[in-house]
């Protein structure tokens, strides 16, 4: 297991009820409904607030790995996750298809954008080996 030499940010969150319940951040920028997949009403579950955490951190790493291939992230750059909620027997599991588009950029180097990115993302490093993960250059 890799070790931190330097903490950057601690995420603090409080949740009751689980699938159905509310969760808000230590600092209230974060207040949702929870709700389970597919309920009626408002509310978010924590396979869309996965997806969406896993988005924005992806399309930061996408911004390092630009970088060092000397390329500018268009503005439009978007990540469209899929984060399924399934089972194998009695088991839950997760699956993940992240689709990436990067207008304006040819595709080998979108290619090797997104490589490098699912290299240094932090989503990507903990989910690896562990669930099914497709990225895909659209």
């Amino acid at each position: 297991m890799t070790q931190l030499d330097k903490l950057l940010y601690t995420g603090k969150t409080h949740v009751t009820g689980g699938r159905d319940g509310a969760a808000r951040s230590s600092d209230d920028r974060l207040n949702v409904r929870l709700t389970p997949p597919g309920a009626p009403g408002a509310g978010t579950n924590p396979e869309q607030l996965l997806a969406a955490g896993w988005s924005a951190c992806f399309i930061g790493a996408m911004g390092k790995a630009a970088a060092k291939l000397q390329v500018k992230l268009p503005a439009n750059t978007a990540v469209d996750a899929e984060i399924d909620l399934g089972m194998n027997g009695d088991a839950y599991l997760l699956r993940a298809r992240l689709n990436v588009s990067l207008p304006g950029i040819e595709r080998d180097v979108a290619q090797a954008i997104v490589e490098g990115a699912h290299q240094t993302c932090p989503y990507s490093k903990a989910t690896r080996g562990n669930i099914d993960v497709t990225i895909t250059v659209v």
